[in-house]
Parts: structure tokens; sequence; C-alpha cells
């Protein structure tokens, strides 16, 4: 039973080119150690795929990797108008994956000597906070201690923003009228998950290179991890190349319920928060670089596995991850969660196991947990 809630606490958290540069020095990839993780369960694994669509997700696409062994799957439909099969290595909104991404980036510069981590973004982006805001440090972004609150977006309920749906809301106008508020708490006295924080990365990590978020960070993390099939399409509403159609259930006004397609949507104001656009394999290799050292440099890898110990309940590291414990087992997770899709990227620190999937969620921002993002994540970790 205590397994069975940790995996449901799991899932409900799953459900959200410059110029040469000196080389930085990476770490080695960790020496190889005795495999303590099973080969993964194949038949769990189907099993958690099957029956697809239905109520909850149209379509499912799954890796689970590490020392045991890998497994491959996916499930459901391209598109419910066709019904043909989904396709495997189909692109999709990975949401707030997209934070792993910038935190890498981050790192990376910080090892440069470009960014301090432990200075106050007032002095790197000068007027975008209010008089009423203490200095709040790149670090306190990073792991969510800021204590800057949500910036406006372009509505709050499923019906305003679809409405909204291609029109830009530029993260500049997202981090200012956040700034214009009142701070939510003194920065790093408690742990608040916002999307704001990445915003401000995202506006930090241009601020510093003099280029687009975009181009910094396929340079600095997806050309060294091998993401070939991930970008950024910033105010394009489309889904470049093969994808999986997204959909949102939706309650009519005489009680029943349809599915909306909405995979195309103008998602700009996620930007360095949530706006990457990737495939299961993509996420692998994400993981996998970074947690072989491929990615950050040595000086800076124990920043992706940092939690603030001083702050109670803290659970988000300056990586950009999460920490879950599994009966003794320590998983490092980030999930995004946009309409029609949520993914997740989850591993051990050893790589003993990863896990990356995309679920075409039929409710994506729902606050329950998906039944088949529960199912897989029980099969990936047993």
């Amino acid at each position: 039973m205590r397994t069975r809630t940790s995996v449901v606490t799991l899932s409900l958290a799953l459900a959200l080119t410059a110029g040469p540069l000196a080389a930085p020095a990476f770490a080695a990839a960790p020496p190889a150690a005795e495999c303590t993780m099973d080969a993964p369960d194949a038949e769990a694994l189907s099993a958690a795929l099957d029956g697809l669509p239905n109520a909850d997700a149209t379509a499912a696409l799954v890796r689970v990797g590490g020392c045991g062994g890998s497994w491959r799957g996916s499930s459901g439909v391209h598109d419910l108008a066709s019904g043909r099969a989904a396709d495997p290595d189909a692109r999709f909104r990975a949401g707030s994956t997209t934070k792993v991404v910038t935190a890498a980036a981050v790192l990376r510069l910080a090892a440069e000597g470009r960014i301090d981590l432990d200075k106050p973004v007032q002095r790197y982006l000068p007027g975008l906070l209010g008089k009423r805001f203490r200095p709040i440090t790149v670090r306190q972004l990073l792991d969510h201690t800021s204590g800057i609150p949500a910036g406006d977006g372009l509505g709050t309920t499923f019906e305003e923003v679809y409405a909204h749906r291609f029109d830009t809301l530029t993260p500049q106008r997202v981090a200012a009228s956040a700034g214009a508020k009142d701070p939510e708490f003194r920065p790093g006295k408690q742990q608040h998950y916002l999307n704001i924080n990445y915003t401000f990365l995202g506006l930090l990590i241009e601020k510093v290179t003099g280029r687009p978020y975009a181009s910094e960070v396929t340079r600095l993390v997806l050309a060294p991890a091998g993401m070939r099939d991930t970008y950024f399409p910033g105010t394009d509403p489309r889904i470049r190349g093969p994808h999986n159609r997204g959909y949102q259930r939706v309650q009519r006004a005489d009680g029943t319920t349809e599915l909306l397609d909405v995979t195309e949507w103008n998602q700009a104001d996620r930007f360095a928060a949530g706006d990457m656009i990737s495939t299961t394999a993509d996420l692998e290799r994400l993981i996998t670089a970074l947690f072989q050292g491929r990615i950050v440099p040595e000086s800076r890898m124990k920043e992706v596995f940092a939690v603030p110990a001083d702050v109670t309940g803290a659970s988000y590291s300056a990586g950009g991850l999460q920490r879950f414990e599994i009966e003794g087992t320590v998983y490092w997770v980030k999930s995004g969660g946009r309409y029609g899709y949520n993914s997740a990227i989850a591993a051990t620190e050893d790589l003993s196991r990863t896990v990356a999937y995309s679920v075409n969620s039929t409710d994506a921002k729902s606050a329950d947990a998906n039944p088949v993002v529960t199912g897989i994540i029980m099969a990936a970790v047993k």
C-alpha cells in the first residue's frame, strides 16, 4: 500500500549557435557498477498501455531503460478521425520538462563564469522586479524559492485560454506582470513551484548571452545531448514533423462531453518554463547525458541534485528536477503537462533505471492522477 501511495503521489507530480567558447571540463561517465535493477517488466508495461484510446488517453509512448535492459512500447491512435496507430516516434508538447533544459543551460553558463548563482537576478535584469522584492538569487529561481508570484496569463479556465490559443503573450509581459505584484514570501524561506521562476531564467540566458533563448539552449544542451528532434516553436502553433493529435475533454451545455482537438496552440508564454517540443527518445537522451556529466560541467554537477536543505518540505533541485523516494530508491523526476499532452522523464542518479513517456491525456491539466500515467509509473519502477 505504501508503494502504491508513493507511486500515485509521483504520478500526480508527473501529470506539469554562438561562437566557440573554451571547452568546459565535463565529468567522466560514472564507472559501471553492479546492476541492482531487474529488467523492465515487459508484461506489466504492456498491460499499462492496453485499451487505448479510452476515456483518459488517446495514445501513449513509453521508453524504460537502465542497466537491466530496455523496453519500448506505444499504444493508441494517431488521431480519432482516422483511427490509425499512434506513431511511436512522434513529437509532442513536452511542457515543463523544458525546465531541465533551462536549468542545465544556466549551470553551464555559471561554469563559464557568465552567471553567478548567488548574485541577485535584479543585477542581471534591472527593472523587472518592483522595489517590494528583496534580492533574489539565480539559485533561488532554479529551485523555486524566489517568492515571485505567478505572472498574468490569457485566462484562468480552459474555455478562456482556448479562445486565445492563437494569441501571443510574450514572456517579457508575463515577467513584468509578476514583478508588479507583491512577493509571495521572503526569498529562500519557502519552495513554491511556479513557471515564473523559469521565465526569468530564460530572460537571464538571453541577457547574458545576447542571443535568443532557443538558440542558446540548443547549443548548450540539445546539441551535446544529441536531441535532434527537439525544438522550441515560439509563436508557431503547430507541431512540426510527425506527431499524434492531442485532445481535451470538455463538457457541453447539455451535460454530455466531447473531445476537442487542441493540437495547434501558441505556447510562446511558456517560453523557458514549458515551450519545448520533443520525443521520448530525445527525453531519454537528455536525462542520460545529463546524469553522465556530458551537459553540465563537473564543477556544477552537484547543483543538479541540490535540494535546499533549510526549506521545510522542499523537493525541487537547482537542476529543475524533483526528488522522489520509492521503497528506498531515489528517482529524480520532471514532468510536463500542456493541453492534450502529458510527458515526463525520471531516472535514478546512477541511471540504473530511466523512464520517458508521453501520454495524450484527455484532461492533461487535471489535478487528479491520470490512470494511464499511474499504470505506466507503477510498471516502470517495479
